[in-house]
């Protein structure tokens, strides 16, 4: 098994931010629902899905936490698959509120909430999932938060029996709803499904991949099942991207640029639609109700690897062209019989990846990932050939860079075959060999390896 630690640069990126933000102790843990009082407040992890379900963590990314109001996008998404945007717009806004998460934002003459992202709204949308009672209701909208999540959830009893103990806000907007025509479900029910969605056991993995499903146009990545139809996950995207932060929606947008919601038991999940799903969980939150430490974190990995939404994505042909070894793939130059020999019984040691087009994010982790999949098992050669590569986004380059240095001290050998305009000689300042074609570049791999091949039988030549 390849030792593929100095590829993952994406690890590595996510462990850097942790790092740096682990002594923050701003914020307060939420105490209105006694339960949530008890979390730990140095609990910290950092979770990123990719388009291609590959997972990746850092921190206490597996510790269990009610999934709270992170819950809102994702059965807005199932009510609305079955209803339409039309129906349900009748009874659930889309428009931001610019109020608290539990503010009391009704429609003047009709009593419909601002949007699904508040708690009217939420406690509306759910009720909205078609049922002919409050547990298959219920049923429904844990199956498909499992289907989001990609394995089977259940539910914390004793933080939905806290959720119930002190939810009369959320009563209190039932009824209010109810009495104005709103939410044709009796109110004490009505609050009570809600609760016991806000009381569903998630951890920080499982809300990148929520998130990631949303993202590639509501397939789940790492089951491939189709959860909800492609408009869908884009008028879901729309709404978090608008409301999704309550009263900080507007900052949010400009400083990250990532649909996103957060919840108060510390939980918060962004997507970038056609890239990735990313999410972070830390219990401290500020008076928004959005967790310190994650909003912090979401605000770094966009900075470094060029997340912001109003980015241009690079449409294009599949990335990775090859990605093979030298027991499959050879020069072609003449060898005598010996060397021949050294590279049919060790020419796994001699990775290569070839890729084209441009190279944002989600191109390069695909090139990473595949130059992984390849790599020798203990130091060997690996051939990136760039000649076909148009554009290396800045973000993207220091990914590649990052990978590169950290393959080379791993005791790998390097050589890069560059894109004359997308990459040019900046291999030179990797310590990478460059050469002018990938015949160039597996041969010079191959002599390195028979060279190496040949001191090895004859150690005192």
């Amino acid at each position: 098994m390849a030792d593929t630690a100095p590829l993952d640069v994406i690890s590595a990126g996510l462990a850097e931010v942790h790092r740096q933000l682990l002594p923050v102790t701003d914020g307060e843990v939420a105490s209105y629902i006694p339960k949530l009082a008890l979390a730990d407040p140095g609990d910290f992890g950092l979770a990123l899905v990719s388009m291609d379900g590959h997972r990746y963590r850092a921190g206490r990314a597996d510790v269990p936490f009610s999934i709270q109001s992170v819950s809102k996008p994702f059965v807005y998404a199932l009510a609305l698959a079955e209803l339409g945007l039309d129906e349900m717009h009748r009874f659930v806004g889309n428009e931001p509120s610019g109020d608290a998460f539990n503010a009391i934002s009704l429609e003047r003459g009709t009593g419909r909430p601002a949007n699904p992202m508040i708690n009217a709204g939420a406690v509306a949308t759910t009720n909205l999932v078609p049922a002919s009672s409050p547990q298959e209701r219920f049923g429904r909208i844990l199956d498909g938060l499992s289907a989001f999540a990609g394995r089977r959830l259940d539910v914390d009893e004793e933080v939905y029996r806290s959720e119930s103990a002190t939810g009369d806000r959320n009563r209190a907007l039932a009824y209010l709803m109810h009495a104005a025509g709103s939410l044709s479900v009796e109110p004490q029910a009505a609050a009570e499904t809600y609760f016991r969605q806000c009381a569903v056991r998630v951890d920080t993995v499982d809300l990148a991949v929520m998130a990631a499903t949303l993202a590639t146009g509501g397939v789940n990545p790492v089951t491939g099942e189709s959860v909800v139809p492609e408009p869908v996950a884009v008028q879901v995207l729309s709404v978090m991207a608008t409301c999704g932060m309550y009263d900080g929606a507007g900052d949010w947008l400009v400083r990250v640029g990532l649909p996103a919601k957060s919840g108060v038991s510390g939980g918060l999940t962004a997507a970038s639609p056609g890239r990735f799903g990313i999410a972070c969980y830390s219990p401290p939150l500020d008076p928004t109700g959005s967790p310190v430490r994650a909003v912090a974190a979401l605000r770094e990995m966009s900075r470094r690897f060029g997340m912001h939404l109003m980015h241009v994505p690079a449409p294009g042909p599949a990335t990775v062209t090859a990605c093979t070894t030298a027991e499959r793939w050879l020069s072609g130059a003449h060898r005598p019989p010996a060397e021949r020999e050294a590279l049919a019984r060790e020419g796994r040691r001699i990775a290569l990846v070839a890729a084209r087009g441009e190279l944002d994010f989600t191109a390069v982790e695909r090139v990473l990932w595949a130059l992984a999949s390849v790599a020798p098992s203990r130091p060997g050669w690996l051939v990136l050939d760039l000649a076909e590569v148009l554009w290396v986004r800045p973000p993207a380059r220091a990914m590649l860079e990052a990978a590169m240095e950290r393959v080379t001290a791993a005791g790998h050998r390097v050589c890069v075959v560059p894109g004359a305009r997308a990459y040019g000689h900046g291999a030179l300042a990797l310590g990478a060999q460059v050469c002018g074609s990938r015949a160039e570049a597996i041969a010079w791999a191959e002599d390195g390896l028979v060279g190496e091949s040949a001191g090895l039988r004859n150690p005192t030549d």
